[in-house]
């Protein structure tokens, strides 16, 4: 375990190493646990850029709504397909199912977001990955094993659907919502295809976007070549490094938080068909 803990961490050890280093010390071979000469440059390029913060803005906003909204109506899905009354139950779930293994493609994918008048609109972000199959149904797997007896008596007490599911099933299944908002949370971080297909206007970019330009398309330094010397040239890994980590360290601090519901939620949401 120790040696697995070493593998996993080591890279975002590098990294921010990385990220503090100057020129010299980032192309260094060998080890890098910590920076040998620190430099706050790459930092102070990386933070003083708009654009970065443009992109955090509105990953944050598809990250904390589009959660928020998957697990609403993932819910309102999930609560009637758990109730053993439901007519025809089966065949709404193995309709449900058929959607895990065929979808439409790219092409009709964009020319439906575009007669939705999704294009160019932070909608685009929330409403297409609105509810997940998958997650749907571990949710309704989740709900089908609390009693239907809680269900019964709050009838009796005048309770209808909405206030059973919002007062009763919901409270009872924190552990699969955690670990559910989780998946749907750090999809949503980590997402950047959507943004690339169908937004053009680059104050409604995304994060990754930008640390796709910087890291992939090789963009390093022109994102900052307003105010970078020619001196300053050699520091195109530092502050590549600085993106990365910038990106990542977010969704990294909240995930420590939810951990404790995580193997709990998937094992138990998974346990009956």
């Amino acid at each position: 375990m120790i040696i697995l803990c070493i593998v996993m961490l080591y890279p975002f050890v590098h990294m921010l190493s990385i990220s503090f280093s100057t020129p010299a010390e980032a192309l260094r071979l060998g080890i890098h646990l910590y920076p040998q000469k620190v430099s706050l440059f790459a930092w102070e390029k990386v933070l003083g850029n708009p654009d970065i913060w443009t992109g955090f803005g509105n990953t944050l906003f598809r990250t904390v709504v589009g959660t928020i909204c998957s697990i609403l109506f993932m819910s309102f899905g999930a609560y009637p397909l758990s109730r053993k009354y439901l007519p025809h139950r089966n065949v709404y779930t193995m309709i449900i199912v058929f959607t895990m293994f065929f979808s439409g493609g790219m092409i009709p994918s964009y020319f439906l977001i575009k007669s939705l008048g999704l294009l160019d609109s932070r909608l685009v972000y929330i409403i297409p990955g609105l509810i997940s199959t998958f997650s749907m149904l571990i949710l309704r797997n989740f709900f089908q094993e609390i009693p239907d007896e809680l269900e019964d008596s709050a009838k009796i007490d005048g309770a209808n659907d909405l206030r059973i599911l919002f007062q009763l099933v919901l409270p009872l299944s924190l552990p699969v919502i955690a670990t559910l908002s989780l998946w749907s949370a750090v999809g949503h971080w980590n997402a950047w295809f959507d943004a690339v297909l169908y937004i053009q206007d680059p104050s409604k970019q995304v994060l990754q976007t930008f640390l796709r330009r910087v890291v992939i398309t090789g963009e390093n330094l022109s994102l900052f070549a307003n105010d970078v010397k020619g001196s300053e040239l050699g520091y195109a890994e530092p502050i590549k490094a600085a993106t990365l980590m910038f990106t990542a360290l977010p969704i990294i601090i909240v995930y420590p938080f939810l951990q404790k519901y995580f193997v709990k939620g998937t094992m138990v949401g998974s346990l009956k068909g």
